[in-house]
């Protein structure tokens, strides 16, 4: 019987052998793969139980009486075990299910797992200490929540510190690593990264201020930090140089967000007692219940005075005096500068002098004394009287604050690899307390505050005291 040819063969017999070889290849890979089928069915037929080998004596092999389960559960399988024999070890191994790490709720570590080195300081929400993790070596700070005062169960202060740590994930906010527990439901620890200095500290050491290009790198940390926050809507409410932290890297990051708070627009209803006195703005020192981000963009404008001169910028005995030194320093508020101020609480007590009625309706904001800042540019100058503007809808977003003109102009910003560095006091960490005022508690109420004693009137109602001492002359 003659081959076929391939109508795309040539005549060459060359090609006709590799073609019939291949044939050859394929029909014996053909075969030993039925001869492999047939010995599978043999031993299968071997295996069988004899209810399953009584079938007709023609040899036929009919259906098996019981389909196999493909289920992974080993519940759904019926019958006994000797059905299947083969496939029981099989059923077993597939239920075995893959795991990928994923976040999942379980207890709190104790803070046993932590070697407390020395105290740092003491805040009004906590205490600070320095700690080391034993298995790991890693030096961090360790904070414990007061809870003392606490009838009512867990402080909301520390719940919302708490929360607002774990959302700000940022470069320039200090980092939440865990929360440990002690022995007690009292004893809450916050584990967080160690920074050797806080900004305080270091003005108060230093014999000279930070130079310009230094004073620009730590602002832009500070507001990329606050900017952050402000677009997960979050207010720190109580910025100051002490709760800004910095490690030996030149790197700076917010801390202490015990009187944190998520906030809305528009703003809701919310505490007038909040922001360390000698940071705090004018228009909650009026009583405004009604307030957003504003109120730290004056805190910055306060850290910002503080980074140039070494003191803190405002420095009031009390609300009233605070007042007093606020508008010494910016004027006094009028309908052009701050329209509506009269409408806070607080403000109907406040009695102007006659001629802050006549002043400039330019609708621009005035410049503070450049005797105060002799060596700050007029860019410089521009972006801290905005800051420290008594109307709050003049002051900038921390957005515009980093694209401000003073940044881009020279000396431009020292970059932190070449910021200097500080030594670091090892075991010596305890800061030293400052004669500078404490945050308001969660639960005072606000005082009522009589401001008429401000421009050198009555005494004022509160203490007596006469605010600042002084008597405003203007035109």
């Amino acid at each position: 019987m003659s081959t076929a040819k391939s109508r795309w063969a040539d005549d060459d017999p060359e090609t006709e052998a590799i073609i019939a070889q291949q044939k050859r290849e394929k029909e014996a890979k053909r075969r030993a793969k039925a001869e492999k089928q047939r010995q599978l069915e043999a031993k299968a037929q071997q295996t069988q139980t004899p209810e399953t080998n009584s079938h007709p004596a023609n040899g036929e092999t009919g259906p098996p009486k019981k389909r196999r389960r493909l289920s992974n559960d080993a519940a759904e399988t019926t019958g006994s075990d000797a059905d299947a024999p083969e496939i029981a070890p099989q059923k077993k191994q597939s239920t075995a299910l893959l795991r990928f790490p994923a976040r999942e709720w379980g207890t709190c570590r104790h803070v046993d797992n932590f070697e407390r080195l020395n105290h740092i300081e003491e805040g009004s929400y906590g205490w600070v200490s320095r700690a080391k993790e034993i298995t790991t070596g890693e030096v961090v700070a360790l904070k414990k929540l007061k809870l003392e005062n606490s009838p009512d169960g867990f402080p909301v202060t520390g719940l919302r510190e708490i929360q607002t740590l774990l959302e700000a994930r940022h470069p320039n906010v200090v980092y939440l690593r865990e929360v440990v527990m002690g022995n007690k439901m009292d004893e809450v620890f916050l584990v967080m990264d160690f920074l050797e200095h806080d900004l305080k500290t270091l003005l108060d050491e230093m014999r000279e201020p930070f130079l310009p290009s230094e004073i620009k790198t730590v602002l832009l940390q500070i507001v990329g930090g606050l900017e952050f926050l402000h677009s997960q809507w979050i207010m720190h409410r109580d910025l100051k140089t002490s709760n800004l932290l910095m490690n030996n890297r030149g790197e700076i990051k917010l801390a202490d967000f015990g009187m944190a708070r998520y906030y809305g627009d528009p703003p809701p209803k919310l505490t007038q007692l909040v922001v360390t006195l000698w940071y705090r703005s004018p228009e909650l020192l009026l009583g405004a219940d009604k307030y957003g981000p504003e109120i730290d963009m004056w805190s910055i404008g306060c850290i910002f005075g503080e980074l140039l001169t070494k003191e803190p910028l405002l420095q009031g005995k009390n609300e009233v005096d605070q007042v007093s030194k606020i508008f010494e320093l910016t004027g006094p508020p009028n309908a052009q500068t701050w329209p509506g101020f009269r409408s806070l609480p607080n403000a109907k007590s406040l009695r102007l002098p006659s001629s802050s009625s006549s002043a400039t309706s330019s609708g621009k904001i005035p410049l503070l004394p450049r005797s105060k800042f002799p060596y700050l540019t007029n860019a410089g100058l521009s972006l801290l009287s905005s800051l420290l503007a008594l109307n709050p809808t003049s002051r900038p977003t921390a957005q515009q604050c980093l694209s401000h003109a003073y940044f881009k102009e020279d000396p431009r910003p020292k970059p932190r690899e070449m910021f200097p560095t500080f030594p670091s006091k090892a075991g010596m960490e305890k800061r030293r307390r400052h004669h500078t005022p404490e945050a308001p508690k969660r639960g005072q109420e606000a005082p009522q505050l009589d401001f008429a004693g401000v421009f050198g009137g009555a005494p004022g109602g509160d203490t007596g005291e006469v605010g600042a001492g002084f008597a405003l002359r203007l035109g």
